[in-house]
């Protein structure tokens, strides 16, 4: 099952205080940046983040998901409708993953 874009937007909306907020359509899901690093995405209409240490911290209960099948578990995000909170949330996960790779030409 494909996400819807209506959902999309409302996730992108609620992420809209947060620094350098984008989106890459992916196979009919979408992966969300966060100052230019993956921070998770939306799979059949779920807002999925990565489990770093202070996603876990911000969202301790939040259940582990497989994105997809053979994927890596990340945690579901249940306060979407807080703005504050995803602020936070996709912020602190972003300044806890390492910068991207630069891609050789």
């Amino acid at each position: 099952m494909s996400s819807d874009r209506e959902y999309l937007d409302y996730i992108s909306e609620q992420l809209s205080d947060a620094p350098e907020i984008s989106y890459r359509a992916m196979m009919g899901e979408y992966i969300i940046y966060c100052k230019g690093k993956v921070i998770g995405g939306i799979y059949d209409n779920r807002f999925l983040v990565k489990p770093t240490a202070g996603a876990k911290r911000l969202m301790p209960d939040s259940p582990s998901e497989l994105p997809y099948e053979g994927a890596k578990e990340m945690l579901l995000v249940e306060d979407i409708d807080n703005r504050e909170f995803m602020s936070e949330l996709v912020q602190t996960i972003a300044d806890e993953l390492p910068e991207p790779k630069k891609r050789k030409k």
